[in-house]
């Protein structure tokens, strides 16, 4: 019989804790290692990539706005203020001094909320260390195998840095939102001033963006970003790192935000560059300069007529507005697609289609000249009716005989819907696409009246032939994208220029939308100045939509006024607010650009008899001067950098020479 050996229950104890620990040892060591692969070395801190930052210039090289991974010198722990990273502290972090990287406290209580809570973001009780391991090193993926890499990454920080270190590096690298990484870049794009400076509700309202940089973005919401702020305040008190009397005092003082840095006010611009940088850019090595064809000092000029005339006509129910100020190459000078890009990003000069109303009105007198109508043909304002359709003037009054220059001045309805009758509704909608309309145009009996929703650029681009001898255009706000190293990575190249409209009818096209200016419904737009001024009103039913479409030389500009949930307005008219920003703008743009009188185009397209009655017809006109074709508005291209010194190699010389040039 075998004698069988029995271990005293302390041996016991010892033997099996030991098995189970050696175990563990090679469970956790192989665990480490298996979701250890892959990951990146923290000694590699330093070499972390980031996005190219992108800087967009103006045509004259001052800048307008820094997109991208903006970064800044990092600051010194030692140098701001205790309550500055007290309010990180406070909000993300409190235990971070006593924890190895992660907090299994914070681990537990995120657990016990999400069990009891239904939908929507789960909590995470992330460490600021962990946060840190993740912006550096990791995705933002939310799975179980990137929470562990996570923890095996801010157990590595903790092992090879200081907690001061740590908190340092955090502050410096994380990301703000607005292309801000960084607590100085934060408190430059934000405040204009740098770190140091912050003040407790300042500090309170960056360490409130940590829980998500847009949604609590005092650029896209104000309002949430300050109950936010109020939350990290509360917490601050509750942490003992400020008084309550401190907190009441930063609550009662009101945030002033820098919504924008330097002139970035083209945000509605840079946005509509995007779709073209975004792609080039992500595959860029170096930052990158974007030269585009704003003039920053007429962007000013129409930010501040949208300001001035909006706030004038507010009580109207005006509430948003959109501006496209374009020259005879089809480069954009200014655009604003609202009324401010802080309350809302949907930029209208681009996305928003909207009735035209009479300011489609050209495009059916345009087919009218070119089927051998011109301004002196008699017609009749009177009633009539088209498919059971009887269009009604503005005035809902009937003025009798008078000619085609009258009935496009004075806007006259039932003029204009039975020329596109006779001249074909098909045909008049080729002549809108011609000049550059994409969007649906539709031939119902009451297409004349601008039943047609178009969107400020388009409306702007299909007025420029007007302006600049019968061209059209491609629209476009990019010049040059190069590296800061100056390597070329996009120039911006014109296509064979395409004549739409010939000579004689462009001419009294010309001399027909002068005189709405001169004695029609766009009167109102007179700049003092020898200024060749055309253009067109254009008012929807209702009141909901109304535009002012006008140029000069080689220089056009759209302007809509609205609702963005296409209520009616308080009775505004294309003559009334549009036109008034309009005056507003150009009164001020045209002193900034070489202006020309109206071209009327190539002569060798008229012949001797067409030659001779538009003479007749414009004998006082501007536009003539002998038939010779006037300058149009000119721009000087910016230079290549080839033939330059070399270009600024980091951003703080690309900066610095910007702002050079600019003062």
């Amino acid at each position: 019989m075998a004698l069988q050996f029995k271990r005293p229950p302390l041996k016991a104890f010892i033997y099996w804790a030991t098995v189970l620990g050696v175990w563990a040892i090679i469970f956790v060591t192989a665990f480490i290692a298996v979701f250890s692969f892959g990951l990146p070395s923290i000694d590699d801190i330093d070499k972390v990539e980031k996005q190219p930052a992108i800087t967009y210039l103006d045509r004259s090289g001052a800048l307008i706005a820094v997109q991208g991974s903006q970064s800044a010198p990092p600051v010194n722990l030692d140098e701001l203020p205790p309550y500055v990273p007290a309010a990180f502290l406070a909000v993300e972090d409190r235990r971070f001094y006593h924890h190895p990287g992660f907090d299994p406290v914070g681990i537990l209580r995120a657990a016990m909320r999400n069990a009891t809570k239904k939908g929507g973001n789960l909590a995470g009780g992330s460490t600021i260390t962990q946060q840190l391991a993740r912006n550096l090193f990791l995705s933002s993926d939310q799975n179980m195998k990137r929470k562990i890499q996570e923890l095996i990454m801010a157990v590595k920080l903790e092992l090879k840095f200081t907690k001061k270190e740590i908190l340092a590096l955090y502050l410096n690298r994380v990301y703000f939102g607005a292309g801000a990484y960084g607590i100085e870049a934060a408190s430059q794009r934000y405040f204009n001033k740098p770190a140091k400076e912050l003040t407790i509700a300042e500090s309170a309202l960056l360490a409130g963006m940590m829980k998500g940089p847009s949604r609590y973005s005092p650029l896209s919401d104000s309002e949430r970003a300050q109950k936010r702020a109020d939350i990290v305040l509360n917490e601050m008190v509750e942490a003992r790192v400020i008084t309550p009397e401190q907190r009441n005092e930063a609550v009662s003082k009101p945030l002033k935000v820098t919504k924008t840095l330097a002139t970035a006010h083209a945000l509605y611009f840079i946005d509509w560059l995007s779709s073209e940088v975004q792609p080039i850019a992500a595959s860029a090595k170096e930052d990158l300069i974007v030269e585009t064809t704003l003039d920053l000092a007429i962007q000013t000029d129409a930010e501040r007529a949208v300001q001035r005339i909006m706030e004038r006509d507010a009580k109207k129910k005006v509430e948003q507005t959109a501006l496209v100020a374009i020259d005879g190459e089809g480069r954009v000078r200014a655009l604003i697609g609202g009324v401010s890009y802080a309350d809302s990003q949907f930029n209208r000069a681009i996305e928003a289609h909207r009735q035209a109303g009479s300011s489609f009105k050209p495009f059916v007198y345009l087919t009218a000249m070119e089927a051998g109508y011109n301004p002196l043909t008699p017609v009749v304002d009177e009633p009539f009716e088209i498919g059971g359709w009887s269009p009604e003037n503005y005035t809902k009054k009937f003025l009798g005989p008078m000619d085609l220059q009258t009935a496009l001045a004075q806007s006259i309805n039932t003029v204009a819907a039975r020329v596109a009758n006779d001249v074909g509704r098909e045909n008049v909608a080729r002549t809108a696409r011609r000049l550059g309309i994409d969007s649906k145009i539709n031939t119902d009996p009451a297409m004349a009246l601008g039943t047609a929703s178009l969107t400020p650029l388009e409306m702007a681009r299909a007025y420029v032939p007007f302006s600049n001898g019968g061209y059209k255009v491609a629209p476009h706000g990019i010049i040059r994208i190069r590296t800061t190293s100056g390597k070329i990575l996009y120039q911006y190249r014109e296509d064979v220029r395409t004549q739409v409209i010939a000579n004689t009818p462009l001419a009294y096209m010309n001399q027909m939308m002068r005189q709405v200016v001169i004695s029609g419904t766009g009167n109102g737009i007179k700049i003092p100045g020898n200024y060749d001024l055309a253009g067109k009103t254009g008012t929807t039913s209702d009141y909901r939509d109304a535009w002012f479409v006008g140029y000069t030389g080689g220089f056009t500009t759209a302007v809509w006024v609205g609702r963005d949930n296409n209520t009616p307005m308080a009775r505004v008219t294309g003559g009334g607010t549009p036109a008034a920003i309009w005056r507003d703008f150009m009164a001020s743009a045209l002193t900034r650009i070489k202006t020309s009188a109206i071209p009327t185009g190539p002569v060798s397209e008229m012949d001797e008899a067409a030659s001779a009655a538009v003479d007749e017809l414009l004998n006082s006109s501007p536009a003539a001067n002998d038939n010779a074709v006037p300058p149009m508005v000119t721009m000087e291209p910016i230079p290549n950098p080839e033939d330059q010194q070399p270009a600024p190699t980091d951003a703080d010389d690309i900066f610095s020479e910007a702002q050079r040039r600019n003062q």
